[in-house]
């Protein structure tokens, strides 16, 4: 996959990032391609939803499922703003996407939970392909600025 394009795809997923935070939510979203086409969207939505396990990432998933209507999401790719946390991680190994792309990196993330050792320990036949730091410093700044506003609150 070239560069350009996960930063393409990337940049949509940040326009679900700030519609999140348009909306109250932590700033993140997710997108999940197959074959050059977005089949799941996503943006937290936890305090809305009162769901803690709506996370953009579990949003996009579930939408492709749906859409596509099996819960293995083979040969698809996901973009996400932010690293994902645990919980996703799990979901991402279930329905077996292929490529995770993702923005900024979770710096609270404990070592033990990092996503190298989530995946390593992940089922043997199941391979990821990670690339991270796509658009890094946008996908940093909207969680930066949102966070210094609501401490300001």
């Amino acid at each position: 996959m070239n560069y350009k394009k996960d930063e393409n795809w990337m940049k949509i997923a940040l326009k679900y990032a700030y519609y999140a935070k348009e909306k109250g939510e932590v700033p993140i979203g997710a997108i999940l391609v197959f074959k050059e086409r977005i089949i799941g969207i996503g943006w937290n939505s936890s305090i809305t939803k009162n769901d803690p396990t709506a996370h953009a990432e579990i949003i996009a998933l579930r939408d492709a499922g749906k859409k596509i209507k099996n819960y293995r999401l083979l040969n698809t790719t996901l973009y996400v703003t932010l690293q994902p946390c645990v919980m996703c991680s799990g979901a991402i190994i279930h329905s077996r996407i292929k490529r995770l792309v993702f923005g900024a990196n979770y710096e609270k993330s404990d070592n033990k939970y990092c996503l190298k050792n989530i995946f390593l320990n992940a089922q043997k036949d199941y391979k990821l392909d990670i690339k991270k730091n796509v658009m890094k410093n946008e996908c940093s700044d909207i969680l930066i600025n949102f966070f210094q506003k609501k401490r300001k609150k």
